[in-house]
């Protein structure tokens, strides 16, 4: 059959499994903050990012991914990798499907240094169409998917077995290639509404995110930081297309989405009826980015989305994460790829947001280990510390 590099080719999100229903339940129980990460540092060291799992230098010979560290052939045989994104109408998928695109080279295409793909040889990825997050990790240590973009938080939580993860446990096999993109939280109202900040949440229909993703994870945890409990709102657990249109149909008073800005679904809702966007600052702000150090405060501009007005906000890492039992040369290979200079061009017309994948932000937010073969070309390219601390 013909393959799309930048369409979803294998499962559709609705054909997932569903994750644990956690309708009526607080991901984070009473208290409006989970552990802290005391190991999260802005400055991660070279021995903490090499730290992985003993299966990270195992290549997998089911996916037959080993092999491609050998560039000198002028033709290999054709490989695929699965990236896991998110749903269509967020970041996470137009994204996923650019950098699908970018560390791809089917065989037969003129070398990079001749003006062709400087992807890796043979390789075929292709953007999957997933819930989120959560599922992309889930569906990771399942081997369901090679790659996935996550948020930099649900990673760590992940890696911890802390926040979401409190009751399961640590999830294993899951190793950090790259931060790619700051996602910003949006809570949309329409522009009539009397909701101007995040207390007057209360008593209101809510949609905190589909079960599986980041989003849903998140508001939870800012919901609780406003002293929002459970059975203090009505919650809905919808996707972000629904939840637009529950907002026009006036269903719901508010939803919550966690992306890249502008992001498609709020851009076009913003065509279809007034919104605001409303602003998450102040001391609760501040207790949050305290607490949790992978999220900063960041601005929306006026009119990203059709009359709009800026808000100030807060965002959290986007990383691109993979299996620790694949191959080391391949991930390296296709972290050279992604980092490539000339795939910055690529990423700049593509979204707006993927314009801010560049080497020199690489390893911010990352609060797991890097798969060795991300940490290999890091060292190579010096942005690994020379010493170590505990």
């Amino acid at each position: 059959m013909p393959i799309s590099i930048s369409s979803p080719l294998f499962a559709s999100a609705g054909e997932c499994a569903p994750r644990k229903s956690l309708f009526g339940k607080s991901l984070f129980g009473k208290s409006p903050f989970c552990k802290s990460p005391a190991e999260l540092s802005v400055g991660l060291t070279r021995r903490a990012l090499l730290t992985s799992t003993a299966a990270g230098a195992v290549a997998t010979a089911g996916l037959g991914l080993t092999g491609f560290a050998s560039t000198a052939r002028a033709e290999v045989a054709a490989r695929f990798l699965r990236i896991g994104t998110g749903t269509t109408t967020g970041t996470y998928f137009p994204i996923g499907s650019l950098i699908a695109g970018v560390i791809s080279k089917p065989p037969g295409l003129p070398p990079c240094e001749e003006g062709g793909s400087c992807g890796v040889p043979g390789l075929i990825a292709a953007a999957q169409a997933t819930k989120g997050s959560i599922d992309n990790l889930d569906r990771i240590a399942a081997g369901e998917l090679d790659l996935a973009l996550t948020q930099a938080d649900v990673a760590f939580w992940a890696h911890s077995g802390t926040g979401v993860y409190r009751e399961t446990g640590p999830v294993p096999g899951v190793t950090a290639i790259a931060r790619l993109f700051p996602e910003a939280v949006h809570l949309v109202v329409k522009a009539d509404s009397l909701i101007r900040s995040v207390v007057d949440l209360k008593g209101k229909r809510v949609s905190g995110g589909n079960v599986g993703s980041g989003t849903l994870a998140d508001s939870e945890l800012l919901l609780a930081a406003y002293g929002i409990e459970e059975g203090d709102y009505e919650p809905y657990f919808l996707a972000p297309s629904d939840a637009a249109d529950a907002l026009i149909n006036d269903k719901l008073d508010a939803f919550f989405l966690i992306a890249g800005h502008p992001t498609r679904v709020i851009d076009d809702l913003a065509q279809r009826v007034p919104i605001r966007l409303i602003s998450i600052t102040g001391e609760r702000a501040d207790e949050i980015i305290a607490a949790y150090p992978y999220f900063a405060k960041v601005q929306i501009p006026a009119a990203l989305y059709k009359d709009v007005p800026m808000a100030h906000t807060i965002a959290v890492g986007a990383l691109l994460v993979a299996r620790a039992d694949i191959a080391e040369d391949l991930v390296y290979e296709l972290t050279a790829a992604m980092l490539h200079e000339r795939a910055k061009a690529i990423f700049a017309a593509g979204h707006p947001m993927a314009k801010e994948i560049n080497l020199a932000r690489a390893l911010e937010s990352i609060a797991i280990p890097l798969h060795p073969g991300a940490a290999r070309f890091y060292d190579e390219v010096g942005l690994l510390t020379p010493t170590s601390t505990d």
